[in-house]
């Protein structure tokens, strides 16, 4: 099993920016696709980007495409969400997830691990 821990999440003006990052510990040896999803007030969770187990590859939402970018480190355990260019529809609780396998998973069944949510408000 791994823990994952959210942090940098916060209260921005539209049009700035945020960069979110996650901390994986306890097995961190195996092979973990990590993305990040996100929940808005009264709405479903939705996929927002992932990357596969190198960094090689990633996918992002069509809906923060050019401008959220994801990022993994592998040697510190971690992987960051940059923000950019921000709207108030970003507005979310945002979670990061991991799942076993190579691959930049873009559906949530994939993942098996889940942080606790960092909130993200973007002002108008």
């Amino acid at each position: 099993q791994i823990q994952l821990a959210e942090s940098g999440g916060g209260l921005v003006q539209a049009g700035g920016s945020l960069r979110l990052s996650c901390a994986a510990s306890g097995r961190t040896s195996r092979t973990y696709a990590m993305g990040w999803f996100r929940q808005a007030p009264g709405k479903e969770r939705e996929f927002v980007a992932a990357i596969n187990y190198s960094g090689g590859t990633t996918n992002t939402a069509d809906s923060v495409k050019g401008r959220f970018t994801i990022s993994r480190d592998n040697a510190k355990n971690t992987v960051d969400l940059q923000m950019f260019s921000l709207k108030p529809e970003d507005t979310a609780v945002y979670y990061c997830a991991a799942g076993l396998g190579v691959n930049a998973f873009t559906v949530e069944s994939r993942y098996a691990y889940w942080g606790q949510g960092t909130q993200v408000t973007v002002s108008s």
